[in-house]
């Protein structure tokens, strides 16, 4: 079993290095559909989430543990949503686009949109309590006073879109369900993952478990590097700060 395991790293390793063609299509989709999921989803979450932090309306407590309750909303509730509205029988049939990349950036813009939004809502608020006060003495309405705390807080926002992207990366129940894991049209990392375990190929599922793996540890790596360079940008504040 171990011999087994060597060899399957090993051809992996192989498929990596000279980059096999079916390996780079997998990789550019999954890339593609999740990226532009996160795209979609970061234009509508963050104005939610900033809203939600500076707006007063009656059932908004109610509206914000809906959203945190959705941040636990499993993949493949996501997928069953999505197939229903796409299929020939559901409201959107007409559109034509289940089994298509489109169905999936649909299902991945759902499943990611309440972690932008919810954590969008806890930065911005936080950062409306230290600089409410002094947007409100400057008269800026709430819709004004979010964009400018958005963008106030711009670093540590990229640090939320790259946590949504890797949620969005290695989700496999939602794709898989309104994909169809469709050979060249419609597989991605997770489920070419799944397939190919399942079929004993394993070198392949080996060697895309270590892309996606290292696409993780990228992003990691760069929510650190996010983090560190706020720091000290808010470190750089505080010492202007305390000067004037």
């Amino acid at each position: 079993m171990g011999g087994g395991f060597i060899d399957a790293a090993q051809t992996a390793l192989a498929l990596l290095w000279n980059f096999d063609a079916r390996l780079g299509r997998v990789v550019a989709l999954s890339l593609y559909v999740s990226g532009t999921a996160c795209v979609i989803a970061s234009v509508f979450g963050m104005a939610l989430g900033a809203w939600l932090a500076v707006a007063r309306f009656a059932g908004r407590r109610a509206l914000i543990a809906l959203l945190n309750t959705l941040l636990a909303l499993p993949s493949v509730v996501v997928g069953l949503v999505v197939y229903l509205l796409l299929s020939r029988a559901g409201p959107l049939g007409s559109l034509g686009i289940l089994f298509t990349p489109a169905a999936m950036i649909v299902a991945q813009t759902l499943l990611v949109l309440p972690v932008v939004a919810a954590l969008t809502r806890q930065l911005i608020a936080d950062a409306w309590q230290g600089n409410g006060e002094q947007l409100r003495s400057m008269g800026a309405r709430p819709l004004i006073a979010a964009g400018l705390l958005l963008l106030h807080e711009r670093l540590a926002l990229v640090t939320v879109l790259l946590t949504a992207f890797g949620r969005a990366v290695s989700e496999v129940g939602a794709v898989m369900i309104v994909g169809g894991n469709i050979d060249g049209v419609t597989r991605v990392m997770t489920t070419t993952i799944a397939l190919e375990t399942s079929k004993g190929d394993l070198p392949l599922a080996l060697g895309l478990g270590l892309v996606l793996l290292g696409v993780v540890g990228l992003l990691n790596a760069l929510i650190a590097l996010v983090q560190r360079r706020r720091g000290a940008h808010d470190e750089a504040r505080a010492a202007v700060g305390a000067v004037t």
